[in-house]
């Protein structure tokens, strides 16, 4: 299978404090790989090192290598900007801007120059809000504020606004935590929908969830990358007691 991303020998620190250590692994392309584990075990903080948002932490400091393609995104004279481009991410809290519908999803295609013209950018507009499973609830609507839409809808707005300048990597940390269970249904079914074009990685808490979207699963705890196993290996048969106590729910 060919690898996305590959990640060895990570190590990540917030000033003198370690956080991840040593962490070693492949992500195919077009896959969903979720990250479980309890709270505090670096999922998230790992999910992060994949498009450099730790970068804005003043103290955070990397070791080690994640390859993208086959060149290291830690590298110096990357462009962080473009990376980004490439990498998407969707926040565990939606977060549009306040901004109408249209122009929350027009926003990254504007400042990246990548449409033509009006009507160029209004079609790009239309298709992110479709692969978001979003466009016949809003489309109707694209210059009410962002705003008013609910909860699930403004997270899929957040997707469609990721998708719109077309990454090839989505991370999603935790996107359906804040959700009730119908919206929550509709991002799973959207994350293994979206996964035809493109590499996705989410964070979850919920381990029915990571059972029903992902391909690969990989199991944190105290910083580290206890196991990494197609899923349904992990969830019947894992190669860890630590991943089958935390599964069980003996701790976690």
């Amino acid at each position: 299978m060919e690898s996305k991303i590959s990640v060895k020998n990570l190590d990540f620190f917030y000033g003198s404090n370690q956080a991840l250590y040593d962490i070693s692994l492949d992500i195919p392309e077009r896959e969903v790989i979720a990250f479980i584990g309890p709270s505090g075990c670096g999922k998230s903080t790992f999910l992060r090192t994949l498009n450099r948002m730790n970068d804005t932490i003043a103290s955070a400091s990397v070791k080690g290598s994640v390859m993208m393609d086959g060149k290291n995104i830690y590298a110096s004279g990357t462009d962080v900007v473009a990376l980004r481009r490439r990498v998407g991410m969707v926040f565990q809290k939606s977060n549009p801007f306040p901004k109408s519908i249209f122009e929350n999803v027009a926003y990254g295609i504007r400042i990246n120059g990548i449409h033509s013209n009006k009507a160029d950018l209004e079609e790009r507009v239309e298709r992110a809000l479709k692969n978001a499973a979003l466009w016949e609830e809003v489309k109707d609507r694209l210059n009410s504020s962002a705003f008013g839409l609910s909860g699930g809808q403004q997270q899929r707005l957040c997707i469609a606004r990721a998708l719109a300048v077309q990454p090839e990597v989505i991370l999603m940390d935790e996107p359906a935590s804040a959700l009730d269970p119908i919206a929550t249904q509709k991002i799973e079914e959207l994350v293994v929908e979206l996964k035809r074009d493109y590499t996705i990685v989410i964070v979850t808490h919920n381990m029915q969830q990571a059972a029903r979207v992902s391909d690969r699963t990989a199991f944190f705890m105290l910083g580290k990358l206890v196991e990494f196993n197609p899923t349904q290996k992990m969830f019947t048969n894992p190669d860890e007691k630590l991943t089958e106590d935390y599964i069980t729910g003996r701790f976690g």
